[in-house]
């Protein structure tokens, strides 16, 4: 098992619907660090491509059959479920500004096991009406040939709903 952090930082909630992510100082050329695996390397780069906010690197991180999982506790706001492929990803993200204000995900510590990766983080969730609160986070990633062909994510959605409808 392999376990790396990013450093912990101070991030604020920003406006907009934006959803990005701490990043390394590496950049998706630079050698791999001793310890580090393509595993990582690439939910990595998924959680830059959030940061960014580039659809399309973040598909470039995902296989083309994908299933991109959310508790289904959040469907009352058509964020639950499980989306497919490439369209459910883009699918998802296009919704996700209608429900909330922004939101930036700061993920912590990453843990390899295999063909998983989990990934323990706090996102900063801004409400539509501009109420921010730091919420916790745990993506659980499958890789397979390269990509990753699961994304599972798990966190409080008392929490999440009680933010959406300050």
């Amino acid at each position: 098992m392999q376990t790396a952090s990013l450093p912990r930082t101070p991030t604020g909630a920003q406006p907009g619907p934006a959803v990005s992510a701490g990043t390394s100082p590496e950049t998706d050329s630079a050698p791999r660090l001793p310890g580090r695996s393509a595993h990582l390397d690439l939910i990595q780069r998924a959680y830059r491509a959030f940061g960014s906010r580039d659809v399309a690197a973040l598909l470039e991180t995902l296989a083309p059959d994908v299933e991109w999982i959310h508790p289904d506790g959040m469907a009352a706001y058509g964020l639950g479920g499980t989306k497919h492929g490439h369209a459910g990803v883009r699918e998802f993200l296009s919704h996700v500004p209608n429900v909330l204000g922004g939101m930036r995900l700061q993920p912590e510590e990453f843990v390899q096991s295999g063909d998983r990766v989990v990934v323990f983080g706090t996102r900063q969730v801004t409400s539509r009406r501009g109420r921010t609160e730091t919420l916790s986070f745990v993506h659980s990633w499958t890789l397979s040939g390269g990509k990753a062909v699961r994304m599972e994510d798990i966190f409080d959605t008392a929490a999440f709903h009680r933010l959406i409808e300050s």
